[in-house]
């Protein structure tokens, strides 16, 4: 779940793994896979960037069990 801000200034949380599609419309509008949209202050970078952070933290203890030279 990543934290973002609605126009009003009221932060709420959004499941990253349900977003389709981010717009610049100007405002910035996430839509979810389940058609719902949502307009938020963050920037499209803002977003990315805090999605990106969320899935490196829960990844990022995962063990490796694949090796690369397995991967042919």
């Amino acid at each position: 779940m990543i934290s973002v801000t609605r126009l009003n200034n009221k932060e709420f949380y959004v499941n990253c793994d349900l977003i389709e599609f981010i717009e610049a419309t100007p405002d910035t509008v996430i839509t979810l896979t389940t058609g719902k949209k949502i307009v938020v202050e963050d920037d499209i970078d803002t977003i990315i960037g805090k999605i990106i952070k969320f899935k490196r933290k829960i990844y990022s203890d995962l063990p490796k069990t694949v090796k690369a030279e397995n991967l042919e």
